[in-house]
């Protein structure tokens, strides 16, 4: 995969399936832009990249405020001059039954797991069209292409997310710019350290490969997308999950 000279834009990049993702991507060759809310360990993620002869920048963004991110874009093209591909990675989500859910609860989810990855699509793509070139890769969950237990909203959510991908596609496809999709399983994150060992184990068990995700896997699926090899596929949603869902 060679990515150099490219530009790209990762979200929640300070840990996990982002911060996989900002390495799989420097390690292609393009110079990575890291969007976090947790500057010590975004700034610690950007700095090993540098520290291995690649190009990276870490930016303080709030992916729930139009704000930051209308401030993230400014000083994106100021620094670089142009974003050639997006992969939109924050997320967050809490296993808990629907009927204690509470409405902030329900707002948190919406405005970070769908309306952040409306928000950031909306930012990079006016540069991407006007180029008629551009990738953007967003990242779901398979709970939201088969519903999962105790993450309701959540899976809504992420839903959303899937949907949205599919119709920027359809907008954006007559500008040579890609939208696809991404949807882990159960994967290794920090998130994920935060669930019971017994809950684990359990999506250990029901996983026909019987382990969880790397985050690297998941990067590898969204590097594919970003790269020249996926340059006729749009509107496309890919699950790694070890084929935990195998149904359409």
């Amino acid at each position: 995969m060679d990515l150099k000279g490219k530009t790209a834009v990762v979200t929640g990049a300070a840990s996990g399936i982002g911060r996989a993702t900002a390495e799989a991507f420097a390690n292609a060759g393009a110079h990575v832009l890291l969007a976090d809310i947790n500057d010590e360990m975004g700034e610690a993620a950007a700095a090993a990249l540098n520290a291995q002869g690649h190009g990276a920048d870490y930016f303080h963004v709030d992916i729930t405020d139009a704000q930051s991110i209308e401030s993230f874009r400014q000083a994106a093209l100021a620094r670089r001059g142009r974003v050639d591909i997006v992969a939109s990675v924050a997320g967050w989500g809490k296993t808990e039954p629907f009927v204690e859910n509470k409405p902030e609860f329900w707002r948190k989810l919406i405005d970070l797991n769908f309306l952040g990855t409306v928000m950031v699509a909306r930012a990079f793509v006016d540069g991407m069209m006007e180029r008629r070139s551009g990738r953007i890769v967003t990242v779901a969950s398979d709970a939201g292409r088969v519903g999962s237990l105790g993450e309701t909203v959540y899976s809504g959510t992420k839903g959303g997310v899937i949907a949205f991908t599919k119709a920027l596609a359809r907008e954006m496809a007559r500008y040579d710019v890609t939208v696809n999709c991404v949807c882990p399983g159960p994967t290794d994150t920090p998130l994920m350290a935060a669930v019971p060992d017994k809950i684990k184990e359990a999506f250990a068990r029901v996983t026909p490969m019987r382990r969880l995700a790397k985050p690297s896997e998941i990067a590898d699926a969204i590097l594919f997308f970003a790269g020249p090899q996926a340059q006729f596929v749009t509107g496309q949603v890919l699950s790694v999950s070890g084929g935990l869902t195998m149904a359409g």
